[in-house]
């Protein structure tokens, strides 16, 4: 049963912490003027947790008196207060409507505080952290629910991330600088969830991964397989028979010899090209190729060390063991990548007023969307392959995919940045120089490690 008292209205407010004492002062006369009117039982304020650009939190609740207040209530005073406090301070704010819930009260000598903050619990979830006021019982459901919600909730977070993220360039980016973050997955956790979601799309195979899980293809009968070829061997013969080319089962003079010859030149190159290119000769390194590096360099990559990492790698299976570990780098090159990028818009965007640290969130979006744009782009080529039908139609929609990534860099760029189209074009052109520059350096040294780790 619900308490005999109405619903809670709670508004949460940032302000710059230069105007925080003048803006307590004005909440808490808010509040005594509030608890004259006939629709608000109580209102109280209270410091919440700061926001991650060090505005001052501050929240302001009303009890209201029941449900039919709640109407007149947003109708009248809570939006006045709220555009007051916006007009007034500049400041930030949100609100919800919340319920005390008598079905999860504290039962007496319990802690009546908030399990992971230790506030005053009111209502169903705490006013400070927003965790749900419950008991230590979880169940099972509750944890399938939490692992899955955001995939299956039409309204979910990463469903509002996914749509702006892909269709609207930029679009994420400003409204995180705006202020604008808690509809949204955070910029880091959405970069991690779609590199991993393109990692696997792309390079797990389940045939091969867990191949113990699939029934192994059917060994083929070899006397079966050598009759088959004596009878295609024995059909050419008989054609070229027919056409005269050859009588019987002998070949005309003329054309043996020609063979003979064609076969000792054949052979002849082959060892004259594997005395030319011996193993030994290819993983040679000669101390005077090294003399141009810097000391640091020299010391480390020895010639010693450098040819036992070439006849690794020449080693069998050795090239398969360099593209396996590559693969594995790829993902923290791409990382190291991020803050060489956000380095790059710091000097593009001098007088931007941005910190760095938001420069880096423009190509954590960015990379994001790359990837989800990849994904895509293999599952619409896979199933283009698997229906003959669709693959005109695929093939179209993965070269369409293709323009649209410079253009969604140069459209996110705009949004985000605010220039006019002439200069964001002069930026845009250095900063794709610098990014293949950039990518090309951390894929080298991804390769180096690679190589090293064979």
């Amino acid at each position: 049963m619900l308490n005999s008292k109405g619903p809670i209205y709670e508004s949460t407010f940032y302000v710059d912490a230069d105007r925080a004492e003048e803006f307590d002062a004005w909440l808490a006369a808010h509040c005594e003027l509030a608890e004259d009117s006939r629709l608000i039982l109580a209102c109280r304020s209270f410091p919440i947790a700061n926001d991650a650009d060090g505005r001052i939190g501050r929240a302001c609740q009303y009890t209201l008196s029941d449900d039919d207040a709640v109407g007149p209530f947003l109708d009248g005073l809570g939006t006045d207060v709220e555009a007051e406090a916006e007009s007034r301070f500049d400041v930030l704010f949100s609100s919800r409507l919340l319920r005390e819930d008598h079905r999860h009260d504290t039962a007496p000598g319990e802690n009546p505080d908030c399990m992971n903050c230790g506030t005053r619990l009111r209502g169903q979830y705490c006013g400070t952290c927003g965790q749900k006021a419950r008991g230590r019982m979880i169940r099972l459901w509750e944890l399938i629910s939490d692992a899955f919600g955001d995939i299956f909730e039409l309204d979910s977070r990463l469903w509002r991330t996914l749509v702006p993220l892909l269709f609207r360039p930029g679009k994420l980016t400003a409204d995180y600088l705006a202020g604008r973050r808690a509809r949204f997955m955070p910029p880091f956790r959405t970069y991690l969830v779609l590199s991993l979601l393109f990692f696997v799309v792309a390079f797990f195979d389940p045939r091969t991964d867990f191949a113990f899980l699939f029934e192994p293809p059917p060994e083929t009968d070899l006397a079966t397989q050598e009759a088959d070829d004596r009878d295609t061997a024995q059909e050419i013969l008989d054609e070229l028979e027919e056409n005269g080319v050859i009588a019987g089962d002998k070949l005309p003079p003329k054309a043996a010899q020609e063979i003979a010859d064609a076969n000792a030149k054949l052979k002849a190159f082959n060892i004259q090209v594997n005395q030319d290119h011996t193993d030994e000769d290819e993983c040679t390194v000669d101390s005077e190729d090294l003399a141009s590096l810097p000391d640091w360099f020299k010391k480390r990559l020895t010639p010693e060390r450098l040819q036992h990492v070439c006849e690794r790698i020449q080693a069998p299976d050795g090239e398969n063991a360099l593209l396996e570990n590559l693969l594995d780098n790829v993902p923290a090159a791409l990382i190291i990548l991020l803050p060489i990028m956000g380095l790059v818009l710091l000097i593009l965007y001098p007088l931007s007023r941005h910190y760095y640290v938001e420069h880096l969130l423009f190509f954590v979006h960015f990379h994001a969307f790359f990837f989800l744009l990849l994904t895509i782009q293999i599952l619409l080529s896979r199933l283009g392959a698997a229906v003959a039908a669709l693959e005109t139609p695929m093939d179209i929609a993965v070269a369409a995919g293709s323009l649209y990534l410079p253009v969604y860099l140069f459209m996110a760029m705009r949004r985000v940045y605010g220039q006019g189209r002439i200069v964001t074009f002069l930026k845009y052109i250095a900063l794709v120089v610098a990014y293949f520059f950039g990518f090309g350096v951390t894929m080298l040294g991804a390769l180096a490690i690679a190589a090293f780790s064979v």
